[in-house]
């Protein structure tokens, strides 16, 4: 990267690009669907964004790091947090999500289902 990697702007955007699954590439190797994010009229990085099949299994590994330990050995009540964190992330449009969602989860589609099914049940009431 001709951008030094210790430059201020692409170490304030650096936790964005980690949590998005994306990738820091130098400017000038940016590709089609690449980002340039430019700061002080010049161009300081590209940010290659994941591919759409990678993003659930990102989601995934993300959540599983912030509670230290894989999904499947959280209690019941935090699975739920999870799935609702899920659902507001999109993951549920993916296909296959529900699926590959209660396989992370050690549970099965069913319950995942009715953790959503609860959630908008609560938010309907509200």
């Amino acid at each position: 990267m001709t951008e030094p990697a210790d430059h201020p702007f692409v170490q304030a955007v650096k936790p964005l690009v980690d949590a998005m699954g994306g990738e820091m590439v130098a400017p000038e190797l940016a590709q089609g669907d690449d980002v340039v994010l430019t700061w002080e009229g010049a161009d300081r990085v590209a940010v290659r964004l994941p591919h759409l099949s990678d993003s659930l299994d990102h989601l995934l590994a993300d959540l599983e790091r912030r509670h230290g330990c894989p999904l499947s050995e959280l209690d019941r009540k935090t699975k739920q947090s999870v799935v609702r964190i899920l659902e507001t992330r999109g993951a549920f449009s993916v296909r296959h999500g529900v699926e590959t969602v209660a396989s992370a989860l050690g549970v099965s589609r069913f319950t995942v289902y009715n953790y959503l099914n609860r959630e908008n049940a609560a938010k309907a009431e509200s």
